[in-house]
């Protein structure tokens, strides 16, 4: 089921908020259990994490930057 423009909004709104500090808290506990290794693999892990949250998420966030595409056209 789509979501409609305004239900992306909020939700993109919430992930942002609210989600994204929960994972950034999430990742940075995983670094600091990496901590004695090379920080070419610490680098790695976070780069791998900074790409992977935005794959699953695309959709909520394609298009919210733009007009709603639902409301009335006023001329």
């Amino acid at each position: 089921m789509a979501l409609s423009y305004k239900a992306r909004k909020r939700w993109s709104l919430f992930i942002l908020l609210v989600g994204l500090p929960i994972y950034i808290a999430a990742v940075w506990f995983l670094l600091s259990l990496l901590e004695g290794w090379s920080i070419w693999v610490q680098m790695g892990v976070c780069l791998a994490f900074s790409i992977l949250w935005a794959f699953p998420l695309k959709a909520v966030f394609l298009g919210v930057g733009k007009a709603d595409p639902d409301a009335p056209l006023d001329e």
